[in-house]
């Protein structure tokens, strides 16, 4: 049976990494909008999640300005589908039909 990743349990956090999961890279701003927090509460979930090699960040230009993209790793995209099998066993419990 999966295991539910603590490091997932904010859904901000696992917001953050399934939307990195549908794209190569995303711009801070982007992401920040469409996860509606601010600048610093992003800043320091990305760099948490840096931290223990769910995500990466570079620095570039981009329409003339500088600005940060984040990516997902691929330790980042294993712990995310494995926390959504988890998330899936539990809901199976409930609702085998939902499988």
């Amino acid at each position: 049976m999966a295991e539910f990743d603590p490091n997932l349990q904010s859904l901000l956090r696992f917001k953050l990494l399934s939307l990195l999961a549908a794209v190569t890279e995303l711009e801070f701003a982007a992401l920040r909008d469409e996860l509606r927090v601010s600048d610093s509460v992003l800043s320091k979930q990305v760099s948490a999640l840096a931290g223990i090699d769910y995500v990466r960040s570079r620095k570039g230009v981009h329409a003339g300005r500088r600005t940060t993209w984040i990516s997902l790793t691929r330790t980042g995209r294993r712990a995310l589908t494995e926390h959504i099998t988890a998330l899936r066993d539990t809901i199976a419990r409930v609702d085998p039909h939902l499988r």
